[in-house]
């Protein structure tokens, strides 16, 4: 973004300047967005230069970068009626920086590319840029810079970076036959949230919350790296989804027990009212960003993480089981399924 950074945000208004009311993008026009938007931005120390040149500059000690990139698409990622700016932005930052806590990185930095179209009143973006700069607060990065454009459909494009501090990151293909798997943050809360909303309600406000901004466990990810990770991912997609991938990228077979799988009474009550077996969003419900890891039998786990199944050799090709047999009921999420 060509503008420079402002001050700290005043009080009153999280993570930014005063609000425009009553003007669209199209009236504040490139430049008078990216002053609204920069001045929305706080620095951390890992930012050696930040929005106002060509690049940002984003100290990485570790001499390596850990890098992921997501899309949100209005009516197919978020639905304006359903969240707020903020929501979105926090979610945007979210999904980003839980990637790189996955792979046992401290996030660092974010960027963003931002389609609106020039109707768009221009409260919508800065608000955006509130979430983006609030979750990014929680994670311990900050918004460096990026790019907006005109277009007909609001499109939101993250980038995130992390430094790994000297550890080996850990990524899908290190489980072994013997490790335990263990997983920590919500599971199905998103989906339970996104059944509520699908039907017309806003309540039980919990799990609607936790489909609008979801909140990732950042510190479990390099936690998980110190404590010996052999293989992890965040869940995205939903939980026998994601631990296929590990599944996949490890040439094992992954057995989750349903006994010891979290499934709260109101998650219950929820699936009961709307003819879901709670247990099938717990399984296959993405976008929570709670982390699933694998780790050698003997590693001692802290209190928040909770073993959920283990490792076993592939009796054929690798695959997840659920209570030794496959999930035979739909669930997770492909972009290119409807």
């Amino acid at each position: 973004m060509q503008s420079s950074p402002g001050g700290q945000p005043p009080p009153g208004f999280p993570g930014g300047a005063p609000r425009t009311p009553g003007r669209t993008v199209g009236e504040l026009g490139e430049f008078g967005l990216i002053r609204e938007l920069t001045s929305r931005i706080t620095p951390t120390p890992a930012v050696r230069i930040g929005p106002g040149d060509d690049a940002a500059v984003v100290a990485a000690p570790d001499r390596r970068v850990v890098a992921s990139t997501d899309l949100l698409l209005e009516g197919r990622h978020f639905r304006r009626d359903w969240s707020t700016a903020y929501d979105v932005g926090r979610k945007a930052a979210a999904q980003n920086l839980a990637d790189i806590a996955a792979m046992g990185a401290e996030p660092t930095a974010l960027l963003l590319g931002l389609v609106v179209p020039a109707g768009l009143p221009a409260t919508w973006p800065t608000e955006l840029m509130d979430g983006l700069h609030d979750e990014c607060q929680v994670a311990g990065a900050a918004v460096v810079g990026g790019d907006v454009v005109r277009g007909e459909t609001i499109t939101v494009a993250i980038t995130a970076l992390g430094d790994l501090h000297g550890r080996e990151p850990v990524t899908r293909s290190g489980a072994r036959p013997g490790d335990v798997v263990a997983v920590t943050g919500w599971l199905g809360w998103s989906a339970a949230g996104y059944s509520v909303l699908a039907r017309g309600f806003r309540s039980p406000r919990a799990f609607v919350e936790a489909h609008r901004r979801p909140e990732p466990p950042y510190h479990a990810g390099p936690a998980a790296a110190e404590l010996g990770a052999t293989a992890m991912t965040d869940v995205s997609d939903g939980l026998i989804a994601d631990l296929g991938h590990i599944a996949e990228g490890s040439k094992v077979r992954i057995d989750i027990r349903s006994s010891a799988l979290d499934v709260p009474v109101q998650m219950s009550d929820i699936g009961q009212a709307v003819g879901i077996d709670p247990l099938q969003w717990v399984l296959t419900g993405g976008e929570d960003h709670a982390i699933v890891a694998t780790f050698p039998a003997d590693a001692k786990l802290p209190a928040r993480w909770r073993r959920i199944g283990e490792v076993l050799h592939p009796s054929a090709a690798p695959q997840v089981t659920v209570d030794g047999a496959p999930w035979d009921r739909a669930g997770g999420w492909d972009h290119f399924c409807d």
